[in-house]
């Protein structure tokens, strides 16, 4: 998986649109292999963007669990010294 679509599900505060658009954006660059489509290209981008955005919250609204809500900062704070352990190796 790409690395900068992160994981929106089971956060406090829930994802807002423009994370689940983000995310949406970078899995389409990374299936088409475009950071920027041509012109002939834009519309088909421009529309996969948008159905992955839906199709994700579409997902995450119908996800249920009963693990208790993550913390952004908390997880954050995890990954930051997950990268620190990683580069100093």
């Amino acid at each position: 998986m790409c690395r900068n679509i992160r994981t929106l599900y089971n956060f406090d505060p829930p994802a807002t649109d423009e994370e689940v658009q983000g995310a949406a954006l970078q899995y389409v660059r990374k299936v088409s292999g475009f950071t920027k489509p041509s012109k002939a290209n834009e519309e088909a981008f421009a529309r996969a963007v948008d159905a992955v955005a839906e199709a994700s919250r579409e997902l995450l609204h119908a996800l249920t669990t009963s693990a208790p809500p993550k913390d952004r900062e908390v997880e954050r704070a995890k990954a930051q010294a997950r990268a620190a352990q990683r580069l100093a190796a």
